[in-house]
């Protein structure tokens, strides 16, 4: 094409065109400026300024309809080239190719599988994910989760017959940090794809890259980014199985308790633990002693901190709020003469001014956890050992504080900012299901009034939160036989249930307007 303008302009509006294209419009752009001569402008126009951008953006939109991504099989040596082309705008778009062919194969993947196969299409993307620029190793590695969605897509990636091009254990042996961080990132998306998946990676042994390079301490960043990997690990649904057999554990312990690792590195360990604890499954798949370890190591390190350790301090109760999410975790953490969740209670009811308001705030929401305020009815209140420690950490502290009582405490929490009354509200919803504390509760009026307050909250999570609190004290004040035949708390009882009644967004009363009469003004 001698002179590329016609080519640019139509393409332009097709790329920037505000609605979906359709099959027809697809059609007729194609009909005045066929494949051919789009992909030879592509590959011999680079000098006009803006040509390959447009181009770019107009065929990714072209692939992303029906018509377009039905032509793809016929201009596969396209995506093979542009794979392997030096322009990352090219090679994005490739990817983007690959996953839209994917995607539009109406579930005939052997088809799709032997194009891959026959354009030697994957270790190509695996190229793309180690040595192209961010966006490219993105949109590279979506293209290689959408291959490992079916059967014959898994047999591509992991091969029963080894190969040096795509072995993931020997691509991350000769990369660069950051290529080995891809590849690891690379095998956490592959095990989300589904179980047989992750049983296929950890049967592989690649779950040992994330291993080795937590070993390797060297590279803080790496280290870092590898335990994020870890977090994203932990958060998929059957991670805990395939993690419980390896030794991460014991290495995220070992950080933990490492006084000489960077502060950061400990952090995230102890979420790492928190998150993978939070889950009522894992206790299926790990021995007690193992999470007593995990909660010994959280708890060493609460008691080693310094004041100045705020952001530290405060991951360590962050994280074994997530561990008393779970009625497992909540129990241990409240078991033996001296509960790990002394931690919790004491930092939850100290108010420190300032610097002290993310170290309450984070054990206020862990004590709500604890408590059971995100469990089911049913798993709310522990065991007789947990729950007579609960109340005696909580009376004890109170003993300790100008409050006196746990009422007292609960009332301050109740009077400080909005951040600290929602976590307030969230801990009492928890605590209240105990008969105790619904007495402590209905014996400060001053809570039953905030609790109550149409205007206490003017955000709408505040007033949810509230809402919900209120529910609760209600709930256990009905069924508590003892507390609800009780004449002295009939005047509570029927607050809350017209509280309860109003909803959580509750309004002001109509208020008519009236007439003023006043001086009129004079020039």
């Amino acid at each position: 094409m001698d002179d590329p303008s016609q080519l640019l302009e139509a393409a332009s509006d097709f790329a920037h065109y505000p609605g979906v294209q359709s099959d027809d419009s697809t059609r007729d752009f194609l009909n005045r400026f066929p494949f051919p001569l789009i992909i030879n402008a592509l590959q011999t126009q680079l000098d006009v300024p803006g040509l390959e951008n447009t181009l770019v953006a107009c065929l990714e939109r072209i692939f992303n309809t029906k018509l377009g991504a039905s032509l793809i099989p016929q201009y596969m040596p396209f995506v093979q080239v542009g794979l392997q082309a030096d322009s990352q705008a090219v090679r994005s778009l490739a990817c983007k190719t690959v996953t839209c062919l994917l995607d539009n194969f109406d579930n005939d993947y052997k088809v799709a599988a032997r194009l891959i196969k026959d354009f030697n299409i994957y270790p190509l993307l695996l190229d793309c994910l180690i040595n192209g620029n961010e966006h490219v190793a993105a949109v590279a590695m979506d293209a290689i989760k959408k291959l490992a969605g079916f059967p014959e897509g898994m047999e591509i990636i992991f091969p029963s017959a080894k190969r040096g091009d795509t072995d993931l254990g020997i691509i991350a042996s000769q990369c660069s940090s950051l290529g080995r961080v891809r590849v690891l990132a690379l095998v956490v998306k592959l095990f989300s794809v589904s179980r047989s998946a992750a049983s296929t990676i950890y049967s592989l042994n690649l779950l040992k890259l994330l291993e080795a390079e937590i070993r390797n301490a060297d590279d803080t960043l790496v280290t870092l980014s590898v335990l994020e990997l870890l977090y994203e690990l932990a958060e998929i649904e059957h991670g805990t199985e395939f993690l419980s057999k390896t030794s991460l554990f014991q290495l995220l312990l070992s950080i933990i308790s490492n006084n000489s690792m960077e502060s950061i590195l400990r952090s995230r360990a102890m979420m790492i633990n928190g998150r993978l604890l939070s889950k009522d499954m894992t206790y299926a798949f790990l021995d007690e002693p193992c999470v007593k370890a995990v909660i010994s190591s959280i708890d060493g390190r609460l008691q080693s901190l310094e004041p100045s350790d705020t952001d530290e301090s405060e991951t360590a109760l962050e994280s074994l709020g997530h561990m008393g999410s779970s009625i497992q975790g909540a129990t241990l953490l409240l078991s033996g003469s001296s509960p790990a969740a002394r931690h919790v209670i004491d930092a939850a009811f100290d108010r420190q001014g300032p610097q002290g308001h993310g170290r309450q705030l984070a054990a206020l929401h862990a004590l709500g956890n604890i408590s059971g305020e995100t469990r089911s009815e049913n798993n709310i209140v522990l065991n007789a050992e947990a729950e007579e420690n609960l109340r005696r950490l909580i009376y004890e502290t109170a003993s300790r504080s100008s409050k006196l009582t746990p009422s007292g405490l609960f009332l301050s929490v109740l009077q400080q900012n909005s951040e600290i009354r929602l976590a307030g509200y969230r801990m009492i919803s928890g605590l209240v299901a105990r008969p105790w504390c619904l007495m402590e509760i209905c014996s400060k009026q001053e809570i039953i009034n905030k609790v109550t307050d149409p205007s206490s909250e003017t955000t709408k999570i505040g007033m949810e939160a509230r809402y919900n609190c209120c529910k609760a004290i209600h709930k256990s004040l009905t069924h508590t036989s003892r507390v609800s035949a009780d004449p002295a708390f009939a005047g509570i009882a029927a607050k809350l249930q017209e509280a309860v009644g109003m909803g959580p967004y509750l309004i002001k009363k109509h208020v008519e307007a009236q007439p003023v009469v006043m001086t009129a003004e004079r020039f």
